[in-house]
């Protein structure tokens, strides 16, 4: 890939991670980069979407943490 391409794709990757994060859908840049990929290699993005609803959400232990004591003090 040259220079420019690599930019671009790197912007363009940024771009689906702002308004993923506007969305709140929780997927990280890997993630959203792999999707993008996958979308790239004609698989279908509405299957796609619906794959990731299923997935289940995994929080890293210290954000669990950060909720269950936001949580205790909301109490």
């Amino acid at each position: 890939m040259d220079p420019e391409a690599a930019q671009k794709a790197r912007e363009s990757l940024e771009l689906a991670f702002q308004m993923s994060n506007i969305l709140d859908t929780g997927l990280d840049r890997h993630t959203l980069s792999v999707l993008i990929a996958l979308c790239d290699l004609g698989l279908n993005p509405e299957s796609l979407a619906a794959v990731v609803k299923e997935l289940p959400t995994h929080t890293h232990p210290t954000q669990q943490q950060q909720q269950q004591q936001h949580r205790n003090t909301d109490s």
